[in-house]
């Protein structure tokens, strides 16, 4: 008998973690969906906790209210990477994951604040407090249209990589022209320099810190103003087309109309099995 009750609760185990997997992982079933709205909702309310305290005629006052939220928060924080640690089968892997990284630094430095309170007028240690705004990043793994432009950035990875590439010998060039046009004495101190004025240039971005003042040097930035329009417009016609693409090859819900990834079982709109 006792043979048989721990046999019972290993699987009782097993099928407790296989449920929670479900639910904290995956967003393709409604238990699984609202959990993630309700971690949406507290990473939110986390973030807006951490900026009102930076206020200063807000935070100083209200010192105690705050590190009870911040306390509550961390709690929550921390339970859920526990569980995500317990339920998921590679522990490793997902420890040192990109995800698995984020969700660490979102509790880490509220951590080693409170272990460590003696030192809590040192820079570092409210240096490392401020990370807790990294928690936003965990909002993109709840954003099912994320995945969508996942795709698209990934299968356009090549092509974008070649065309900044490419930006980067146009920038390189220029710069060390107008190095070569106006020299030192119109600010163009050195090659490093020039090049920083090339990408505020070509990115039209035109600070004015930096103005070439030779009749040759203000036609070489008029060239380096036209192709920065043309340089915004390469980028998104490639990621555009990847969009388009990514997107033909997406179920859609019978019931509720919710594109669904190709692989998904069930709807992350309505939580229905997909066909």
């Amino acid at each position: 008998m006792p043979v048989k009750k721990i046999e019972l609760d290993e699987k009782d185990e097993a099928s407790l973690k296989n449920r929670l997997f479900i639910i904290v992982f995956g967003n393709n079933t409604k238990l699984g969906r609202r959990f993630d709205i309700i971690l949406l909702w507290l990473i939110l309310a986390s973030v807006l906790a951490v900026m009102l305290e930076s206020i200063p005629t807000i935070g100083p006052r209200n010192l105690t209210f705050f590190l009870a939220v911040e306390i509550f928060f961390t709690a929550i924080f921390s339970l859920e990477y526990l569980v995500r640690i317990w339920v998921s089968p590679h522990r490793r892997k997902y420890i040192f994951s990109f995800w698995g990284l984020v969700d660490l630094l979102s509790i880490l430095p509220t951590l080693l604040y409170l272990l460590f309170p003696a030192y809590r007028y040192l820079l570092i240690i409210r240096s490392l407090r401020l990370l807790r705004v990294f928690r936003i990043a965990k909002l993109v793994k709840f954003v099912n249209e994320g995945q969508a432009l996942g795709e698209g950035l990934r299968s356009s990875f090549y092509k974008i990589s070649t065309f900044l590439f490419t930006v980067m010998i146009t920038v390189i060039v220029m710069g060390t022209v107008m190095y070569v046009v106006e020299g030192p004495e119109n600010e163009f101190t050195s090659i490093p320099q020039s090049i920083y004025w090339a990408i505020i240039t070509i990115t039209t971005v035109g600070y004015g810190d930096i103005v070439p003042q030779t009749v040759v040097g203000k036609l070489i930035s008029s060239v380096v103003m036209i192709i920065g329009y043309a340089i915004i417009a390469v980028p998104t016609g490639i990621f555009t087309a990847a969009m388009v693409k990514a997107a033909s090859h997406r179920k859609e819900c019978e019931i509720c109309k919710y594109a669904n990834d190709m692989n998904a079982k069930y709807c992350s709109g309505c939580g229905v099995e997909v066909r």
